[in-house]
């Protein structure tokens, strides 16, 4: 029996110590593990659905397409905003080195203006630096073509086909129509708060003025949406799916652009604002600020020295003189105050004051603006026809500022009427507490003599003296004045029209309504405005009105050639026609015109000519050419249909006629 080696005591420790570190490693060896296979459990179990959505994103990509922005055209189909396809070359700053050099390098193969540059780099300082700024637009097919031949020389430079904003009326529907821009900071956070930002994803542009802006939820439309599979790169494999964009509503307007053009050709450049109303329905037909501005220029952004150039001008062409210009309406009042204090008992229609051509009130005294001498007898109808102030001096003191103010205000003014337009101002009808509020100071009966011939406090726009005309037309029936007659669908060509049913009448009996009616009718016959509207074809009736910019110290006359331009007389004019079934209804400012009967009349002759007259004709010329275009195409409609008939029948039908004589009965 071999003989077994006893161990040492240091080979038995050596034994201990090599089993302990044994253990130890063994142990840490299977929790490193543990801890491994646990990880491997929570991602591919508990974990799982979270990373497989993970992975996919990986492999799959959005594309957003931005929507096709819907058209505006007048009544008669012409179009005020459209949509053009053209090419951009557009930079993004984020990914070029040395922009400076590359806009130098790229104005070699494309001709770049200084306008152009100006506009990138003041676009470039808004945006994003990774989002591309259009540097020049609508580009030729040699230009894209040469650019695309060494585009590769220019990382962050590229060539995009986009849908053009293009308003092709440029400044005669300026205030009207309105432009869009780029979408700024501030807009994203509207978009944001209204919870709208999911809807303009991929969109660049937003409404930022007149019916861009203010229909800018219906023009506007839905983006499509693209799901693509791409690479590990980035680049797409192939399609997985596509929600197509939808396109924005179509806006048809109540707007005659013909109409629109001939009073902005009336104004000859001169400053001013025309408002034209259909009585019976509160169509906008004409809607005309001047001087105006071309929209074109904001689409892609304007630059800093052409944005300067319009806001300093001194003839603020982009101020919407009749939606925001408020001004004193002079005698254009007087109807409105006449029918009024009728109707309240304030003054009998029939009663007669002496017009001495002066009014006292204490050691003041007011006097006639144009007629010194005085009118001598004057009752409410005469005193329409004559514009006697002198008359209103005494009525406005009769009815006092708060009769006044509650008179004047169902007919709209000092009201925001509603028009869809954004930002109408509601001008000024006084009152004792509009003026203790604004200036904290007590209302005098010196203040109530002078509103009484539309001077003092009030100042109202051209479209509430419009909108009052038309009221005043239309036998006191308020309609809402608008500009959209109806709204559009693309697809469907479903029609949603706007705005069709009255919303409030006058309390002001119909008799009163036709007496200042008729007086209005003979202020062109036999008044202030009956040279202008001598042999018209038509009947007409209008009022003239003359408002005071500057105020003229007692003693003092008016010297039109002793004052500066810009601080003599506005000319006034309202009209509606024909008299007897009304179809358009006019406020007419001519600013610095002087007299109404000296500028804002005459323009009033040439619109309504135009509108009732050679506007009638033009139409009656173009429904009978389209008689004449159709008649040969229904004749020949006429044969096709004779030789496509069955000869058949026409030898049974002979046959059955001898049959039926034969037997005595009449073929």
């Amino acid at each position: 029996m071999p003989m077994v080696k006893r161990l040492t005591k240091e080979e038995i420790q050596q034994i201990k110590t090599f089993r302990g570190r044994s253990w130890f490693f063994g142990f840490v060896t299977v929790f490193l593990f543990s801890i491994l296979a646990f990880r491997f459990f929570y991602l591919q179990v508990i974990e799982y659905d979270n990373f497989i959505v993970k992975a996919e994103a990986n492999r799959k990509t959005e594309a957003f397409h931005a929507p096709r922005r819907g058209i505006i055209m007048d009544k008669h189909g012409e179009m005020l905003a459209a949509n053009e396809p053209i090419y951009t070359l557009e930079i993004t700053p984020g990914k070029v080195h040395g922009l400076n050099k590359t806009i130098e390098d790229l104005s070699k193969i494309i001709e770049i203006s200084k306008y152009e540059r100006r506009k990138f780099l003041r676009l470039k300082d808004e945006l994003p630096r990774l989002s591309p700024v259009p540097l020049k637009s609508n580009l030729t097919d040699e230009e894209v073509a040469r650019f695309v031949a060494q585009s590769w020389r220019y990382p962050g430079v590229e060539v995009r086909s986009r849908m053009h904003r293009y308003y092709p009326q440029g400044k005669d529907a300026a205030h009207v129509v309105g432009y869009i821009g780029r979408i700024s900071q501030r807009d994203q956070t509207a978009l944001e708060k209204s919870g709208k930002e999911a809807d303009y994803t991929g969109t660049l542009y937003i409404g930022k003025l007149g019916l861009e802006q203010s229909y800018e939820d219906v023009l506007h439309g839905k983006p499509g949406v693209e799901e693509l599979e791409v690479r590990a790169s980035g680049r797409p494999i192939r399609s997985l799916s596509n929600r197509p964009s939808t396109t924005g509503s179509n806006l048809v307007l109540s707007l005659d652009m013909g109409l629109q053009r001939e009073i902005t050709k009336v104004l000859n450049g001169r400053r001013g604002a025309i408002v034209a109303i259909e009585p019976a329905t509160g169509d906008i037909l004409g809607f005309v600020s001047n001087p105006s501005f071309d929209p074109n220029l904001f689409v892609d952004g304007i630059d800093q020295e052409t944005w300067d150039g319009l806001n300093q001008d001194p003839d603020k062409p982009l101020l919407n003189r009749a939606l925001r210009g408020a001004y004193p309406i002079g005698s254009t009042i007087k109807p409105f105050l006449a029918a009024s204090a009728a109707e309240l008992g304030v003054r009998d229609p029939k009663t007669v004051i002496q017009d001495r051509g002066t009014f006292k009130l204490g050691n003041h005294i007011f006097r006639d603006s144009t007629h010194g001498r005085g009118y001598g007898p004057v009752d409410m109808k005469r005193s329409i026809v004559v514009s006697s102030d002198v008359y209103y001096y005494s009525l406005a003191q009769d009815m006092g500022i708060d009769r006044i103010h509650d008179s004047l205000a169902p007919f709209g003014f000092g009201q925001i009427t509603g028009i869809d337009l954004k930002g109408e101002v509601r001008g000024i009808l006084p009152s004792k507490e509009w003026k203790l509020k604004r200036f904290k100071r007590k209302w005098l009966t010196g203040d109530t003599i002078s509103v009484g011939i539309g001077q003092g406090y009030n100042a109202f726009t051209m479209l509430q003296l419009a909108h009052a005309v038309a009221t005043l037309a239309n036998d006191g029936i308020i309609m809402k004045p608008h500009l959209v007659k109806k709204i559009v669908d693309p697809t469907t060509g479903e029609e949603h029209y706007v705005a069709r049913d009255p919303i409030g009448k006058v309390p002001i009996r119909k008799e009163y309504l036709n007496l200042v009616k008729k007086a209005m009718n003979e202020v062109t016959t036999q008044g202030t405005g009956r040279k202008i509207f001598q042999g018209a074809p038509y009947k007409v009736a209008g009022k003239t009105g003359t408002a005071q910019v500057l105020g003229i110290k007692q003693g003092e006359k008016y010297d039109k050639d002793k004052i500066k331009e810009r601080h003599r007389d506005h000319s006034l004019f309202i009209a509606f026609a024909p008299y007897e079934k009304p179809v358009i209804a006019l406020a007419i400012l001519v600013e610095n015109g002087g007299f109404g009967a000296q500028a804002a009349a005459p323009a009033a002759r040439e619109i309504l000519d135009y509108y009732l007259v050679q506007r009638a004709k033009e139409e009656a010329a173009k429904k009978s050419q389209d008689i004449q275009l159709k008649a040969p195409e229904d004749k020949k409609k006429d044969n096709d249909e004779k030789q496509k008939q069955p000869v058949k029948s026409s030898i049974v039908r002979t046959a059955s006629d001898k049959k039926t004589t034969k037997q005595g009965a009449q073929p």
